[in-house]
């Protein structure tokens, strides 16, 4: 399951690597695509009952699922500029994203995972 899981973030990347241009990581592209958009159409009744009622060739086909993905494009660029516009305005919120991404978000234990074991902590 884990490399089923793999493979398809794999293909995704690959995918949307060749949509975006500009000072993007791979990282941004995937969070864009795979969580905020897919996040969004997730969250739709109306989508869910297409998917559930048709083929994915009838539902790949639906003006609905065009619509929701340009809704949801709007609707991720206006949450991720509102809350990067109160990051960059408060203090005390840059102290809580640290906070989390120190705690629960595992950053420092992320971060020291990435370097290679054969390197020596030097």
């Amino acid at each position: 399951m884990r490399d089923k899981h793999k493979a398809a973030l794999d293909e995704i990347i690959a995918r949307v690597n060749q949509l975006f241009i500009g000072e993007l990581t791979e990282g941004d592209k995937l969070l864009y695509v795979n969580n905020a958009i897919k996040g969004k159409l997730l969250e739709c009744e109306t989508l869910i009952e297409q998917a559930v009622n048709n083929t994915k060739e009838q539902f790949g086909n639906s003006p609905d699922l065009d619509a929701r993905i340009l809704d949801a494009v709007m609707d991720a660029l206006s949450a991720f500029t509102s809350m990067s516009r109160q990051a960059l305005e408060s203090e005390r919120i840059r102290a809580e994203i640290k906070s989390i991404l120190l705690g629960p978000g595992r950053l420092y234990e992320l971060l020291r995972q990435q370097r290679s074991p054969s390197v020596s902590d030097a």
